[in-house]
């Protein structure tokens, strides 16, 4: 039932209400931030898995 869930138009859609909910202006500082926080997110579940094995 769920097979093929997100469509490509389904990527437009949310790319579509992104802009106009944030604007063209605030699009990349937004885009930045969101990189930001999933390198920090990234590095910090790798510190969690070094730290795990002996």
């Amino acid at each position: 039932m769920l097979r093929n869930a997100v469509e490509p138009w389904h990527l437009i859609v949310v790319l579509v209400v992104c802009l106009l909910v944030f604007g063209s202006k605030k699009l990349p500082d937004t885009a930045r931030s969101l990189g930001r926080s999933m390198r920090i997110l990234k590095s910090e579940a790798k510190a969690m898995r070094t730290e795990d094995t002996p």
